[in-house]
């Protein structure tokens, strides 16, 4: 592909609106939880019909606040409800592996905030059974859904960067101990909770690597707050991707390949843009911004409508971020998470 400014390809992401629409169930009504139903109803045609946890009050008022037609206070109640046909799992880590094969057992399809357990072993399990079930599964990986994540395979696939020889990513907030991410028992730790998303974006454009090493910091509890880890790949690839609860960092992400860089906008992570510059004198150059307006976790509407697609085509598992990606990440962050000595629940 030859590049000439301003020749960026079209995003190919599923419409918000206009396509499938599926019958959203949500256990454990939390923080993400509310960000998901509020992304799903201001921006997409899905629709979330029903709300548990094990506070019947607790889910009583989220379905009151987002306008969710039922409340159950009692996740088997949920999974029992004929108008749910997907779950979204919102729960802390400690809790996915239980709750997405109790919901899979049901019958239902799954939806896994990330990641999707504690391990690549929970993982494996999860696939297996929504395997044996013939139910879709997946990691609600939303990063991988948005317009501009499309743009760069799209790139990545015509080969403009050339041979990809390093991936850069930071991704850090200043977090209070004594919460959820400074307890073992509920898979905390920064690696689990947000270093995924670095893991994650290494192996979109290297795929599994050959070797990990990490060094970092353990809170008094036993989880990690800080590290960095250095992949590596064949053809002297690598990449370097830092996480953090200590400090605060922009959330940058770079590609560089013979041909070419692209450096993503900070953070990452969400709706944004990125810019490209071939290597050969610098020029030329081509930026992509998207042009939706969401902002942060809204950005999750385009993984609900892509998932509707998905479940309606009959798939089990999504082609953009199907299970064996979710293991493959996971397999290097427990690699990561025992060579810092995390001290497991």
């Amino acid at each position: 592909m030859t590049l000439s400014t301003h020749a960026l390809p079209s995003p190919r992401s599923q419409p918000l609106r206009g396509g499938p629409v599926l019958r959203w169930g949500v256990v454990a009504p939390g923080g993400i939880a509310a960000d998901f139903v509020h992304a799903l109803h201001a921006y997409t045609d899905q629709r979330v019909v029903a709300v548990a946890s094990r506070s019947p009050e607790r889910a009583a008022e989220f379905a009151r606040r987002h306008d969710i037609a039922r409340s159950h206070g009692e996740y088997a109640h949920l999974y029992a409800d004929p108008d749910v046909q997907i779950v979204y799992v919102a729960a802390p880590h400690s809790e996915h592996l239980r709750l997405s094969l109790d919901a899979i057992g049901a019958g239902k399809h799954v939806l896994i905030e990330k990641p999707i357990g504690l391990s690549a072993d929970e993982a494996r399990t999860i696939r297996d059974a929504a395997r044996a079930a013939g139910v879709f599964a997946m990691e609600a990986m939303w990063t991988r859904f948005l317009p501009q994540t499309d743009v760069m395979v799209q790139l990545r696939d015509d080969g403009v960067l050339g041979d990809v020889r390093l991936v850069t990513a930071d991704l850090g907030f200043t977090a209070q101990p004594g919460g959820r991410l400074f307890d073992p028992r509920l898979g905390g730790g920064a690696l689990l909770d947000i270093g995924v998303y670095s893991v994650w974006l290494s192996h979109l454009w290297l795929g599994a690597p050959s070797s990990v090493t990490a060094r970092g910091t353990l809170a008094e509890s036993g989880v990690d707050v800080q590290s960095a880890i250095v992949l590596a790949y064949p053809q002297d690839a690598q990449a370097v991707l830092s996480t953090s609860l200590q400090v605060s960092s922009p959330g940058r992400a770079a590609v560089s390949g013979s041909l070419g860089n692209l450096d993503i906008d900070p953070s990452f992570v969400a709706p944004g843009g990125f810019e490209l510059v071939v290597a050969a004198g610098g020029e030329p150059r081509a930026r992509y911004d998207d042009p939706s307006g969401l902002s942060f976790r809204e950005g999750m509407a385009w993984q609900a409508a892509a998932v509707a697609r998905h479940v309606t085509d009959g798939l089990t598992e999504s082609p953009l971020h199907p299970l064996q990606t979710t293991i493959d990440v996971m397999t290097v962050i427990d690699a990561a998470r025992a060579q810092l000595g995390v001290v497991e629940a």
